[in-house]
């Protein structure tokens, strides 16, 4: 477990703190008491995800790109910047992987000045098209090292890398998740995600997309249950490094989940099939047996009740 302070408070710094899955954490550290730095560049998170913290006196805002060194006082780190989606990554390829590689070592050299415990929000991308599953940590993955989607995959496999010799050689205190795919409200409504970009179109009466024959599975977690995970793996003993899998093990094709957000939204819309984006994987599902026996933890919001809330979201954000 995460020390107190002598006076009672945590101060935890949050990387990307202004994004999706950054900003729903902020939220429920601050609910527990701690007080949070929020870092981030803005380039993918949005100010919006954090304006309902205006006047919380326990919570700082601080725009700084994570790939030059950061000077602070904290007493522990979560690290999720980084653009995650391939529409933001892609935008900039080498900067996504200075992100992943430059913001790692920063933040991990953060760590190791302060002594404090520090975790780094991977990906179920480290396992590139996976040729196992559903996909466990032992897994090495099947990830083409010069595609496109290179920059992301390879560069949060790098900065695993980095975390594990920081530890193995500094002692580092370091917690590796390892996220599959989340959804929920305060989703990027253009960054190319399954999830957002089926229910952006079906809200605005467009045709709704799908790469390939839409028979290429994903897991869907909801960010409320993905956050929980994040909590219960920083707050392990340090001999808990990870990596853990955190995600829903519940599969669904692609046209399922198409299927599942024309019902929820109604309208005209119909699937329209494009071709598949290079090194796109064809099934991705993980194994959370680890999860649920060191952390206690898995998912307990169904697709169909986390869709419904994030319809609900993009109907206030989009309009019909």
């Amino acid at each position: 477990m995460l020390a107190r302070l002598a006076f009672g408070r945590r101060r935890v710094l949050v990387t990307g703190g202004a994004g999706f899955l950054g900003s729903h954490l902020i939220d429920r550290l601050l609910e527990r008491g701690d007080e949070v730095l929020c870092v981030d560049n803005l380039f993918t998170g949005d100010k919006a995800n954090i304006d309902h913290l205006a006047g919380e006196p326990r919570f700082e805002f601080m725009r700084h790109d994570v790939c030059f060194p950061l000077f602070v006082e904290v007493d522990a780190i979560f690290n999720l910047a980084c653009p995650a989606s391939p529409i933001h990554y892609q935008h900039d390829p080498v900067q996504t992987t200075k992100t992943s590689v430059h913001g790692a070592i920063n933040m991990l050299g953060l760590a190791k000045r302060l002594k404090v415990p520090i975790f780094q929000a991977s990906t179920s991308e480290v396992y590139g098209d996976p040729a196992i599953h559903p996909q466990e940590e032992s897994y090495w993955g099947n990830v083409n090292p010069i595609g496109i989607r290179s920059c992301y995959d390879e560069g949060k496999r790098c900065a695993e890398t980095l975390f594990f010799d920081y530890h193995r050689q500094h002692g580092l205190e370091i917690k590796v998740a390892r996220i599959f795919n989340t959804y929920g409200p305060r989703m990027h409504a253009a960054d190319g995600r399954v999830v957002s970009n089926f229910i952006v179109q079906a809200l605005q009466g467009e045709d709704i997309t799908i790469f390939g024959d839409g028979s290429q599975t994903r897991s869907f977690c909801y960010v409320d249950d993905l956050v929980r995970g994040f909590l219960a793996l920083m707050d392990t003993d340090p001999d808990v490094t990870g990596p853990i899998n955190l995600g829903n093990p519940n599969e669904f094709t692609i046209r399922e989940l198409a299927e599942k957000v024309l019902g929820k939204v109604g309208g005209k819309s119909k699937l329209v099939e494009r071709p598949l984006p290079q090194d796109d994987p064809t099934q991705r599902k993980p194994d959370i047996t680890k999860a649920r026996e060191v952390l206690d933890w898995q998912p307990t919001i169904e697709l169909d009740e986390g869709l419904d809330r994030t319809v609900a979201y993009f109907r206030k954000v989009v309009g019909e």
